[in-house]
């Protein structure tokens, strides 16, 4: 859940790095760290807990460097302090790395091969690079002394080492945590998300799992674990610094809010056409006697509501499932399973232990992801991918609604509704956009009755349940209330004793089939003191409704009530005073267990 960006050869490596530390803060901002190295062996290393902001002041601007590797970071092993912070030099200061993921094995390496050793962090780490100085005095090359290092961990790792004896290489290599090579005009970049590498190439190499890489400025070298060499083309993506850039917006998240309408847009044109979803696909999801979506956070909530398309709309039997659940405690399998794995950023590391165990059983399964050339899209058999554009905030939102767009196209594809799917989205894209142009109303009702309350809940039934998990999901990561959804009826089942006067209680009523009965459920927690809250569809309003909906197909009013709950969110954090982008704790992409 780290950051690793890393150079050779190109120019002004501060500016590079900074820079790609920035993009990818996302996945981590604890503490940052960045190194150089110059032709001449010398070597400047500044580090500190905080924000990459914090570490810019502490950087030589004017120091000749050829190499540099820098690290935005996740605290796992050890606290978020100076001392734990990347980069980590071994005991001689010769090596220095960084590193994502997690060692799982370093105590019993460090216990038999390191006794001797002073140990200056907390980390998992720095055991790696204790190590390497270690093997390379009985090794012919680094190389070597690399190799042995990486056949004796056990875990997940990606990492940069440079040597400052070898001012003319840097090592990467990558074991189930993201990396990749960017090919620019004057040298090479590593970074752990083509986001951090656009502004310097559009062109990257993939770096699989059990491979090691050696750089030179004009030169790449990648071999597997064993020492034999791997040839791999470099592919290009779709990104530039500008489709980037937070423009007029003072957060990602509001910028990403704002995108959804285009978001949908973009799916009905590219996922509107027969041909847009293979045949080999649909008759893989039609043999399946049984759909298990496997997920995490934001996806698993936007899994739920696909769940109740797929038994309602294809009458396709469904289930969901927690992926780091599902992983180690594997539920009983139908007989003609097939899988959906749903990750916005296509790396997350418990989905893709569990799509490691189905591939070993040999079953087919499909990746719904953002980034193209993922881990979870190259290891599943199908890929359909969201086509939003990048997604920096940490609280996904714009994610959320495009899982359901490009799920809501599958489901109707199988269905033979394709046509009808079209329209009615675009109805939901001209109610979305309604939506975020009232967003002065969802800021009043933020500052009126979300500010001081340490708790809240969200309540409906049926698909307003499944979106309050998201709702409240929002809420809780980004404003710190303790936020839950429950399903209306359930809440005087215990719950209600929480209940006391001025909780705060959002209730969404958008199905006519139960309104009536949330109403009645809502009237309860009123009783006992509770501010009640009401996102009502058009079609079910009464005069004392807080927000009223555009009326859209009822099935479709998920993605109306998820954008309102977005916008509570955000301007509730705002107005907290907290930064909504990068809320304490979290990281986007979750690539450890």
């Amino acid at each position: 859940m780290c950051g690793i960006v890393g150079s050779i050869g190109i120019s002004a490596p501060q500016s590079y790095l900074l820079k790609g530390l920035h993009r990818l803060e996302y996945r981590g901002y604890d503490s940052a760290g960045i190194a150089l190295l110059n032709g001449n062996g010398e070597l400047k290393l500044a580090k500190t807990a905080g924000k990459v902001s914090d570490l810019e002041p502490l950087i030589d601007q004017e120091f000749d460097a050829s190499i540099g590797i820098g690290h935005t970071r996740w605290a796992t092993h050890g606290s978020a302090t100076t001392e734990n912070a990347h980069p980590h030099q071994s005991a001689s200061g010769r090596f220095v790395i960084v590193h994502n993921g997690v060692i799982d094995n370093y105590l019993e390496l460090a216990d038999t091969y390191l006794k001797g050793v002073t140990f200056r962090s907390a980390t998992d780490t720095e055991v790696i690079v204790q190590l390497v100085e270690l093997f390379a005095q009985t090794s012919d090359t680094v190389e070597d002394a690399l190799l042995k290092v990486l056949n004796l961990l056990d875990g997940s790792y990606a990492l940069a080492l440079i040597d400052i004896t070898e001012p003319d290489k840097l090592y990467a290599a990558k074991q189930k945590s993201p990396m990749l090579i960017g090919v620019a005009e004057d040298g090479f970049i590593v970074c752990s998300d083509a986001l951090a590498g656009v502004q310097r190439t559009n062109e990257f190499i993939e770096i699989h799992d059990g491979e090691l890489v050696a750089l030179t400025s004009n030169d790449v070298t990648i071999s597997d674990l064993e020492g034999n060499t791997v040839e791999r083309e470099s592919f290009k993506v779709d990104l530039t610094d500008d489709t980037l850039d937070k423009g007029i917006y003072p957060f990602y998240m509001l910028k990403e809010i704002e995108e959804q309408p285009i978001a949908l847009r973009r799916i009905s044109e590219v996922y509107s056409h027969e041909e847009a979803i293979s045949n080999e696909l649909l008759e893989a999801v039609k043999e399946a006697d049984r759909i298990y979506i496997v997920a995490c956070g934001t996806s698993y909530n936007s899994g739920f509501v696909s769940k109740s398309w797929f038994e309602r709309i294809a009458q396709k039997p469904a289930e969901i499932h927690i992926a780091s659940e599902f992983a180690y405690d594997m539920p009983l399998l139908s007989q003609k399973p097939f899988f959906i794995f749903i990750s916005q950023s296509g790396e997350t590391a418990d989905s893709r232990h569990a799509l490691l165990r189905v591939n070993q059983l040999g079953y087919q399964s499909l990746t719904i992801t953002n980034v193209k050339n993922s881990t979870l899209s190259r290891e599943a058999t199908f890929t359909l991918l969201l086509h939003v554009g990048p997604e920096v905030a940490v609280a996904s939102t714009k994610a959320y609604t495009a899982q359901l767009a490009v799920l809501g196209y599958l489901i109707h594809t199988l269905a033979g509704s394709v046509d009808t799917f079209s329209h009615e989205l675009r109805q939901v894209e001209v109610a979305v956009e309604r939506l975020i142009a009232q967003q002065e109303d969802f800021e009043t009702i933020a500052e009126d009755d979300l500010l001081d309350t340490p708790n809240a809940f969200y309540i409906g039934r049926g698909l307003d349940h499944l979106v309050s998990m998201e709702n409240a999901l929002k809420l809780k990561e980004i404003s710190y209330i303790q936020t839950e959804a429950f399903p209306a009826g359930e809440l005087k089942h215990g719950t209600i004793a929480l209940i006391e006067e001025g909780t705060p209680v959002i209730a969404l009523m958008t199905q006519p089939n139960v309104a009536a009965q949330t109403r009645s459920n809502l009237e309860e927690v009123k009783a006992r003191g509770a501010k009640a809250i009401t996102i009502v569809s058009g079609d079910l309003k009464t005069a004392s409704d807080t927000i009223i909906l555009d009326e859209v197909p009822v099935y479709l009013r998920p993605f109306l009530t998820v954008v309102v709950g977005q916008l509570l969110a955000y301007y509730t954090a705002l107005h907290k005073g907290y930064n909504v982008d990068q809320p304490r704790n979290l990281a986007k992409s979750v690539t450890v267990e």
